[in-house]
């Protein structure tokens, strides 16, 4: 696909439309990674556990920053709607088609997929505001837009939301990188920079991406799409190493045993109407449920209510993991479905 193929985003209205979609994509990658996050023995796999928490809590990051953009342009995130939650396996949202999103424990194949999302994009390759075929071009097309509005329209006239809707670090902190409030195209820049960096490493050619690994502080941090080449490889990056020569450090063990076996892309409907399964499977789902309409309110114009969306996190993690503990009858366990719930059927 060339440049051309893809529409450019040439009005305020475009702008905001592909913002939410930067919402949409930040969050496909937040299930997956829990799944694979909350399959494993946190004592048995402490290494893995920390990578992926990290990227976890870094997206999470991302989709405050993508908020903060829609925020400043004078947009609306929806967060608790359907759309975020498509039934497993989907595309990729408005992505390269053939990269599928399921619902897999950590292992090879979740390691794969998470490193066909986190692609980098070629040095050279072109922005693209739809069907991209990595994140790069996608945030690549966004930018484009907003410097091209900024020239026809004025920084005022792009920059016209509510401050009070930004998000900073007395709201957001934890994990590396920075939330970074939007009010000019300078901020813009610098947070649309922080996602694609922390995502693919910096300039696209490195492996690093600007900040220092949260549990080794005297470590520089590598981008998530390198720290899953690293748990793929089992061996960490070291200074010097570079994208081609791939990781040369020290060897990061997995330990099969201290993983459990959940069945891929369940549904709820997999299990009998009140069986224990399914009931916990829709108490999860009413609680993630209430983390989006918790989210959708901080973004909203509600900031200080990240601490209670914070809490619904911590009561997921336990939900999620009694989940993985229980036999599915075929050899495996049971697992989060990550189904939307309508708020007139929340309980």
């Amino acid at each position: 696909m060339h440049a051309s193929d893809t529409p450019a985003i040439d009005t305020l209205d475009d702008l905001r439309r592909h913002l939410q979609w930067a919402i949409e994509l930040e969050h496909s990658t937040i299930p997956p990674y829990l799944c694979a996050l909350y399959s494993l023995d946190p004592g048995r796999n402490t290494e893995a556990v920390q990578v992926i928490g990290s990227v976890f809590v870094e997206e999470m990051l991302h989709l405050a920053l993508a908020a903060n953009l829609l925020n400043a342009v004078g947009g609306e995130p929806s967060i608790d709607t359907p759309e975020l939650l498509p039934a497993y396996p989907h595309p990729l949202p408005h992505g390269d088609r053939s990269v599928q999103v399921h619902l897999l424990p950590f292992g090879a194949a979740a390691l794969e997929q998470f490193l066909a999302v986190e692609k980098p994009a070629a040095a050279d390759a072109p922005p693209e505001s739809d069907r991209y075929e990595t994140i790069g071009q996608f945030y690549g097309a966004i930018e484009r837009g907003i410097r091209t509005l900024c020239d026809t329209l004025g920084e005022d006239a792009v920059f016209c939301g509510d401050p009070g809707r930004q998000l900073n670090e007395m709201h957001f902190s934890g994990g590396g990188g920075e939330i970074i409030p939007v009010h000019d195209l300078k901020s813009a820049l610098s947070a649309l920079a922080e996602i694609v960096e922390q995502g693919e490493g910096a300039a696209r050619t490195e492996v690093w991406d600007g900040d220092k690994n949260v549990y080794h502080p005297d470590r520089d941090e590598v981008a998530h799409y390198y720290r899953f080449v690293e748990l793929a490889q089992g061996r960490r990056f070291r200074p010097g190493d570079t994208p081609q020569s791939g990781p040369s450090g020290e060897p990061i063990r997995i330990d099969p045993e201290g993983i459990l076996p959940m069945r891929p892309n369940q549904r709820t409907a997999d299990y009998a109407p009140g069986s224990e399964i399914r009931t916990a499977q829709e108490v999860f789902n009413n609680t993630y449920c209430l983390l989006l309409y918790l989210l959708e309110d901080v973004f909203n114009g509600s900031p200080s209510q990240m601490r209670d969306a914070v809490g619904a996190m911590y009561a997921l993690k336990s939900q999620a993991q009694a989940l993985m503990k229980m036999p599915s009858g075929d050899g495996m366990t049971a697992g989060p479905t990550f189904e939307y719930v309508p708020p007139e059927q929340r309980n």
